[in-house]
Parts: structure tokens; sequence; C-alpha cells
């Protein structure tokens, strides 16, 4: 779909060519796919010719959404029943990275669970609040998989590699691109601590429980005195922490955390600016705008009008054709 991330899109295709040519077999085939078979141009501003469209797509094993997460079908009736006659047909439906937000809007991840990218995950619990989802880079389940962003695709495609050549191929594809892990199920994302040097899962454990308590109670606030109380420890010590962790205050990272996750909601929602702020904790619009203009250095209605690929445009979704990636082996 426009504005798909490139990674993603070739972080799956080379690890497949270069098992090929490892094996000298033609094990693995790719499709480009978008829905007209339209030209689509890629977050990085390079266009790719796909094969064929949507409707035309047959013999699909794994048919696999890269997009933004704004991106919708230019006739979502039509494209959504492709995808829904490809899984009929026994193709499996995945997404990577933004690329779960069309399925999930076409019903096909429910009952399913869906790994979101860590910087997408407030805005898909917005649109789909009833939807399971995980923090794992890699989400197999039953005919859907789940992709977390390019460096898991990666790790996918040489779970197909291993699958099918076997471990010593996968391997060496592993070597070829200097891929050091090879990861699979299980392995939850790697994710930064605000304004840190280090990921969430390295923090000391007071400061990591602090974060954690923070980002689940960001419609309704709690105060620091009840986080300390919660998690054993002093506020001046808690302070301490913070500040020589990420050079804030524990309430000013709280606030910074809130409006990052607002920022969500300007860039990838239709929510109005008092529903976004109601979402993080703020009675009224006004003092929200404030503090975002404060963190961000525009105000939140600024944000949202300098749409890019990424954001929406005058509250409403930009248009889209779609392209997906059909893989066959």
């Amino acid at each position: 779909m426009p504005g798909f991330p490139m990674a993603c899109l070739t972080s799956m295709i080379e690890p497949l060519r270069a098992a090929n040519e490892i094996a000298d077999t033609q094990a693995f085939r790719w499709t480009l796919i978008s829905e007209t078979g339209g030209a689509v141009e890629s977050s990085a501003m390079v266009t790719f010719h796909p094969a064929i469209n949507l409707a035309a797509a047959e013999a699909i094993d794994y048919l696999i959404v890269l997009s933004p997460p704004d991106a919708k079908f230019a006739n979502p009736r039509a494209s959504n029943g492709a995808l829904r006659n490809m899984e009929r047909h026994g193709a499996t439906l995945g997404g990577v990275s933004g690329g779960v937000f069309p399925l999930a809007r076409a019903g096909l991840m429910e009952g399913h669970v869906t790994s979101v990218h860590w910087c997408y995950a407030a805005a898909f619990a917005d649109e789909f609040p009833t939807h399971a989802t995980t923090d794992e880079v890699i989400m197999p389940d039953r005919r859907r998989v789940t992709i977390s962003g390019a460096a898991a695709g990666f790790d996918f495609a040489l779970m197909l590699i291993d699958q099918k050549l076997g471990s010593e191929v996968m391997t060496e594809v592993a070597c070829w691109f200097q891929h050091p892990l090879v990861r699979g199920e299980g392995v939850r994302q790697k994710i930064p601590a605000m304004r840190v040097a280090t990921t969430s899962d390295m923090l000391p454990d007071p400061v990591a429980s602090a974060m954690r308590l923070m980002s689940e109670n960001l419609e309704d606030p709690i105060c620091i005195a009840d986080i300390c109380e919660q998690i054993t420890i002093s506020p001046r010590h808690l302070e301490r922490l913070f500040k020589k962790l990420t050079g804030k205050s524990p309430l000013a990272y709280y606030h910074t955390l809130r409006m990052t996750s607002a920022r969500q909601l300007v860039m990838y929602s239709n929510r109005s600016m008092r529903e976004i702020a109601q979402a993080v904790g703020y009675t009224t619009a006004s003092p929200f705008r404030q503090r975002y203009a404060e963190i961000f250095g525009l105000s939140p209605d600024e944000d949202r009008r300098k749409i890019n690929m990424f954001r929406v445009q005058g509250n409403a979704p930009l248009p889209s054709a779609t392209p997906q990636l059909g893989t066959q082996h």
C-alpha cells in the first residue's frame, strides 16, 4: 500500500533470494501485488511496479500486507473480499508493522492475536480495543502471521527457509547478511525507554516497574506517590533514579509518555483533539495542547496538518491504492 516501509519488503525478499541461490533451487517465489496493479511509492519515495492486482492474485501461500497504519483500500468491499477468498483457498494472511491495520479493518484479525509494533500500540488499541495483541516480534496464529517490523520480517523469512530447506541453509543465509541472532516465536520486542540509551527490559526494576504503571494508566493518571507506594520505593529515590537514567523527573517523564501516546492518535486516528486529550488523562483540550507544544514544538493541530504518508489529512484518511507482498514456496 502507498507509503509502505521499504525495509519491510527487502528484509523479507532478500533472505529468500539468497536461500534459492545457496541451495541452487527455486524453493521460494514472490510476487508484488497492489490493489489496482498500479505503481506504488514506498515511504522512502522509491516506486515499485507490482506484477498484478489483488483480484488477479492466485496460488498464494502467504499474502503479507505492507502498509503504513492509516492505509485503507480504495475499494474495501472488493479488496477485503479478495483477501477472504485467498484465505478460503488456503493462504496464510499476514502483515508487517503498519500492515496489521488493514487486516484488522477487514475483520480478518478477530479471534487472532496480533503482533503490534510498539510505536503503533496506542493507535491499534484505540481503533481495535477488543483485539488481542502481543509484543512478541513474530506471532503465528493459525492461518495468520503478524510481524512487528523489518528485522522481524527477516527473522520470519529465516523461519520459512528453515522449514523448507533446513537449518544449514538458514544459518548460511543469516551469515551472508551478518544477521547475528535468529529470533523465532516467543521473543518480545525491544522497546526503547524514552531518552534513555537502553531498552525497557534492561532498566533497574524500580524504574521499569514505575514506567509500566505509567503506561498502564494513561487515561486515568496515577500520582507519583501512589506509584512509589506500589513499588515500595521512596519518592526521593525514584526521583534520583529517573534523573540519572532519563534526565527527567518521574512526573516529567510521565507527561512525555502521555504525549507520545497522544501523538500516535494525532497521526494515525481521526479522533478530535478533545477526545485525544481525554484518552491521555486531560479533561479539556486546552492544557493538552499546551503540553503537546512544549514537548514537540508545535500544537497537535499543526502536527496533524503536517501530513505525510504516515498521517491523516484534515481528519480524513488518505486515499490509497494498495499493494501486498505475495510469497509462494
